[in-house]
């Protein structure tokens, strides 16, 4: 990204309520909220709470019944809303990309509207395909049918971040992909975070998604009340109430890995080849790595298959029919919970991690997301043994005081 790129501004929402005629209450009532600029602040909560309706009114989609909503300090809700919503980034579920233009169009939408020049959109437009991961000339002239689902999506945050919004509001984008679509997305999304740092408010109902991607969460009751807004951290250790609890749900150890990058934890290399190196050489570097398996790498560097001594055997001159597919990567913006459920889908108990555009950069294996979850065990007994203290202490402290009340009015 350029020096230049606009970084996030802090949202304030004051007494924020909607009211639909017919209906008895608001559908959103009196929410005060303080975020902080390039911070990720995730809505959560179950269907009907309000907070897509909440996430909508600050860029006014939504009109507020009654209520304050600012950015970086200016009063958003006198603003003319058309001019408000070209500078507030918005991506929804299944992209919402316009059919009939192309993506470098899609793309171009908001700084056409706002009377950037030809050459400086088309730069713009390149900036972003690169930005999340898709190769400008491959990408640019195609339609959005011709796009998997994936690829729609991240045109998608692509054509919110083109006018280089300082706010961007996202309503369950990757609801509508499979799992492990919606996980790289996911990594995309915290990658793009820290080279950005924009305000990102997201709306999911899916707890670890919110686990994964926020700085803080706010866990929405009916209308939008706030039953905690917190860190992730904060809430699986210490949920506010039986509500809150409920969102967490079992096994919150677990649920701790989301918190944890594959960054975070030791990558190691492995011996790899690619699809041009003769069979003899791959033979020769079996025989001396010690290893009983390698990767073998397509054109582009990225992981296509594990080779073993047998499969190679088999090979008889040609690799077309030899070695397993490699059907899932992660990359390093991954949790270790994307990680672990890789691992256990592979039979030899590792995974292959790869850069921005697929290429390989190390492996991640069992041993090492197992010590990872024994250590977040480890810690979270010490932190359980802790609280336990602090709460007998409080208590013993409590009995003494009201023995030694007792005394004085014995006394008297």
């Amino acid at each position: 990204m350029p020096e230049t790129s606009t970084r996030g501004a802090a949202i304030e929402l004051e007494n924020l309520s909607k009211r639909y005629p017919g209906n008895p209450g608001p559908a959103v009532d009196n929410v005060t909220m303080h975020i902080n600029a390039g911070e990720t602040v995730i809505f959560v909560g179950p269907s009907g709470c309000g907070k897509s309706t909440t996430l909508k009114m600050i860029n006014r989609l939504i009109e507020p019944s009654s209520g304050r909503i600012r950015i970086n300090e200016e009063d958003v809700t006198r603003m003319d809303p058309v001019k408000l919503r070209r500078h507030v980034g918005y991506a929804i579920q299944a992209s919402g990309l316009f059919p009939h233009m192309t993506v470098a169009q899609n793309i171009a939408l908001v700084p056409k509207m706002i009377g950037w020049s030809k050459t400086r959109i088309r730069e713009r437009v390149e900036e972003m395909l690169d930005l999340v991961g898709l190769d400008p000339r491959e990408f640019h002239g195609r339609y959005p049918r011709q796009l998997s689902g994936g690829q729609q999506q991240r045109v998608g945050v692509a054509r919110a971040l083109a006018a280089d919004p300082p706010v961007l509001l996202m309503d369950e984008p990757f609801g509508a992909v499979d799992p492990i679509t919606r996980d790289h997305l996911q990594d995309e999304l915290i990658r793009l975070q820290r080279e950005l740092h924009k305000t990102i408010v997201f709306v999911t109902h899916d707890f670890d998604e919110a686990i994964k991607l926020g700085d803080r969460i706010a866990v929405l009751r009916e209308r939008s009340h706030i039953a905690q807004f917190d860190t992730p951290e904060a809430i699986l250790t210490n949920p506010a109430d039986d509500f809150v609890s409920g969102f967490v749900g079992a096994g919150a150890a677990l649920k701790r890995l989301n918190l944890t990058r594959v960054r975070d934890v030791e990558i190691t290399d492995y011996p790899t080849v690619t699809v041009d190196d003769p069979l003899q050489s791959i033979f020769s570097l079996l025989r001396s790595s010690g290893t009983n398996e390698i990767l073998l790498l397509d054109k582009r560097g990225r992981p296509y298959k594990w080779l073993r001594r047998g499969d190679l055997m088999r090979a008889k001159g040609s690799l077309a029919r030899a070695g397993t597919l490699v059907y899932d990567t992660v990359t390093r913006d991954a949790t270790l919970r994307d990680a672990l459920e890789a691992v256990l889908t592979d039979s030899a108990g590792r995974v292959a991690v790869t850069g921005r555009r697929g290429e390989y950069t190390g492996v991640v294996d069992m041993e090492t997301l197992i010590n990872s979850v024994h250590e977040l065990l480890e810690a979270d007994r010490l932190e359980a043994m802790a609280h336990q203290h602090d709460l007998e202490e409080a208590r013993a402290a409590q009995t003494h005081a009201e023995q030694e009340g007792n005394a004085g009015e014995a006394k008297a």
